[in-house]
């Protein structure tokens, strides 16, 4: 089928005007398609799994339909349930987001048997490209520059481990039909190859359903540039200028901006060249994705993305362009409403991603109901794509992505500022985010003068997350506040009052409340002095005034010593959480009318951290460990975590076997400590 055709018979035509569309997708990204087809006049349909019924995709679109369980191939990934969706709520095109289907050939042609518009490529088109080897033949083919690798279709272990040696060492063993990172292994010597591509193997497999391999040369010191394209079905493609996200952890991109603060104007028009040549080999037709890698000198092709990417924002704001708007126009049969004179490169934007996990424990995916979900206004350049709000659960089926940070400005070191002060502003509770990791990664002197490459995070990361800082005056003084303050909110308190003032006023006589906070490293002691006059803080033998109330800010409003603090403070049963000045801070509040419980359950068991697949058992029954052996392999939103032995000793039990789904807090290996 020429891919520029608009037939009239069988799959009724490959772009036609629509009035109602489903998103096949979730998260972040069905919100923010729902909101330009919203602005578009269109009627938008939304699925779910049992696990997303409660979703802020599903509340806000028009209807909403559930697939099915939870798992992502019963729901989100089940072709038949979505064309089904689609035929009962009259959806005449999908759109279906990044990940999942968005790549999935075989999907986009059962859209067109069954009539329905696919917002994206053809079948043919993300055959051509999808597949990483074949794509590397194409773009060969069409003098694209590629980095040194085999993409041959014999994936026998001599075959591969040939390959490697032939193309010498380092190099990166990944998934044919992968992205995300997943399924894709960094290779150092021989010794290393056969494991990683077994693990690679597998990890492919769980996420694409295809477990082909190939093996490229690892560029050394290497940066990610990519182009973003967008094709019509009248001939007319065009490129938005590039992207750079080289800050990346496990071959998975953290944080992204446009331009590339790494290519000069003539640099630029190469690559964006070559990327408009890449699409072209194939007559591309939508939005779409040219990636390269660069030693710093060359800039070679390693693969094409056949749909939107997370980190399209960036290249919104730099253009003006609406990318799925443009998608949806390009869907409708229409022109491009650009052409490539017209298209303006105006200022800096740079991205965040904001994860449920938690950067001081090896990134652990965190799960969980978030109690508390505060975002600063979207002004001043700043934008936010969310798919997640207060009181929403956050799922161990899917990718642990929240939302992301965007901002815009007229030159890069102030878009980083802007963002920064974004995340600063920005407060999740109820689980664990890597909002701190962020914060600390951009404004690392090395990312302010752009001295980077991929393995920056890796090399980094001590100081990236580091250890948890001691508490100050004003940090102690903001807890008090926020105890005092959700003392206030329960007992219904009139905030004008004086009997109930966070200052603790009172009719007569002195009185006095003792509080008890613990970090890691010890306790800390506080004492509220309040009566008919000023109220004080006793902190380590030193008396300061204090006074706190809420702020018309948001938060609160801490007047410590005489100098006032706009701080946020929150109360999470004994938990206690504040954002001052100095940064951000978790500590626990002693208990004052109980005991408590100091044993750490699990720290010395090897247990589920969170709900997963077992996917391999890496030692046997009997086996003796040293301290940090690996013990087995769980799959844990979508990405595989290594389980270590806690201590020296002897495997006395395996409590799981491959293929068991295990719940949190199951014990999956018992060990016997070395007498």
């Amino acid at each position: 089928m020429n891919a520029k055709a608009v037939t009239k018979s069988g799959a009724s035509a490959l772009y036609r005007r629509f009035g109602t569309l489903l998103i096949a997708n979730r998260g972040e990204i069905a919100c923010r398609v729902i909101r330009t087809a919203r602005a578009m006049g269109l009627r938008t349909v939304a699925v779910c799994s049992e696990a997303d019924a409660d979703a802020l995709h599903v509340a806000m679109a028009d209807d909403a339909v559930l697939l099915g369980p939870a798992r992502a191939r019963d729901s989100y990934l089940n072709i038949d349930r979505i064309l089904e969706a689609a035929q009962k709520t009259g959806a005449e095109a999908i759109h279906p987001g990044y990940g999942f289907l968005s790549e999935n050939a075989d999907f986009a042609r059962r859209c067109a048997e069954a009539g329905i518009v696919f917002v994206g490529p053809t079948a043919e088109m993300m055959e051509a490209m999808g597949s990483k080897s074949g794509s590397k033949a194409l773009m060969e083919k069409a003098g694209v520059p590629l980095v040194p690798g085999y993409h041959g279709e014999a994936q026998d272990e001599k075959t591969l481990a040939d390959a490697a040696n032939k193309i010498g060492f380092p190099v990166l063993a990944k998934a044919s039909a992968g992205g995300g990172g997943r399924g894709m292994r960094i290779v150092r010597s021989a010794d290393e190859l056969a494991a990683a591509i077994v693990s690679a193997k597998r990890e492919a497999l769980a996420a694409f359903g295809d477990d082909r391999m190939l093996i490229e040369k690892f560029v050394q010191n290497p940066r990610h540039i990519e182009v973003q394209i967008v094709g019509d079905s009248h001939g007319n493609l065009v490129s938005l200028f590039e992207r750079e996200c080289t800050l990346q952890r496990r071959h998975q991109k953290v944080i992204e901006e446009a331009p590339s603060p790494t290519l000069g104007p003539e640099q630029r028009e190469a690559v964006c060249a070559a990327a408009r040549k890449a699409a072209g080999a194939v007559n591309y037709v939508g939005a779409g994705t040219i990636e390269f890698v660069s030693d710093g000198k060359e800039v070679f092709f390693i693969e094409m993305n056949t749909r939107l990417q997370v980190e399209h924002p960036v290249t919104e704001l730099i253009t003006g362009v609406d990318l799925v708007e443009w998608q949806l126009r390009v869907a409708f049969g229409e022109k491009l409403p650009l052409a490539q004179d017209q298209i303006k490169l105006n200022g800096h934007a740079i991205e965040a991603r904001v994860y449920a996990e938690n950067p001081n424990k090896n990134f652990m995916p965190s799960v969980g109901r978030i109690r508390t979900w505060r975002t600063p206004d979207e002004v001043d350049g700043l934008r936010i794509d969310a798919g997640y709000g207060e009181g929403k659960t956050v799922s161990p089926n899917y990718d642990a992505m929240l939302a992301k940070l965007i901002a815009w400005a007229p030159t890069r070191d102030l878009a980083i500022s802007r963002l920064n002060r974004g995340l600063e502003e920005t407060d999740v509770r109820g689980i664990v985010t890597n909002i701190p990791f962020l914060s600390a990664l951009i404004t690392h002197p090395d990312v302010r003068a752009n001295q980077i490459d991929t393995s920056f995070i890796e090399r980094e990361l001590a100081k990236l997350t580091p250890a948890e800082a001691a508490l100050t005056e004003l940090e102690l003084g903001a807890a008090v506040a926020a105890i005092l303050r959700s003392e206030e909110i329960a007992a219904g308190a009139d905030a004008r009052s004086p009997w109930r003032a966070a200052s603790g006023w009172t009719a007569v006589g002195a009185r006095q409340r003792s509080f008890v906070f613990r970090q890691a490293d010890g306790e800390r002691k506080v004492a509220l002095h309040y009566g008919s006059g000023p109220s004080t803080l006793a902190i380590d033998g030193r008396e300061l005034t204090f006074a706190s109330s809420p702020s018309a800010r948001g938060g609160l409003d801490v007047v410590l010593d005489g100098v006032k603090h706009h701080v946020s403070g929150l109360l999470d049963e004994h938990e206690v959480y504040v954002r001052t000045r100095n940064g951000r801070f978790e500590f626990h509040w002693v208990d004052p009318f109980g005991t408590e419980d100091e044993e750490q359950a699990g720290a010395d068991r090897v247990v589920a951290p969170l709900p997963g697949t077992v996917v391999a058992l890496l030692v046997e029954e009997g086996t003796s460990v040293e301290k940090g052996a690996a013990i087995l392999t769980l799959e844990v939103m979508k990405m595989e975590q290594t389980l270590r032995a806690p201590f020296a000793g002897i495997v006395k039990e395996l409590k799981c076997k491959v293929g068991d789904i295990v719940q949190e807090g199951v014990e999956l290996a018992e060990i016997e400590p070395k007498a």
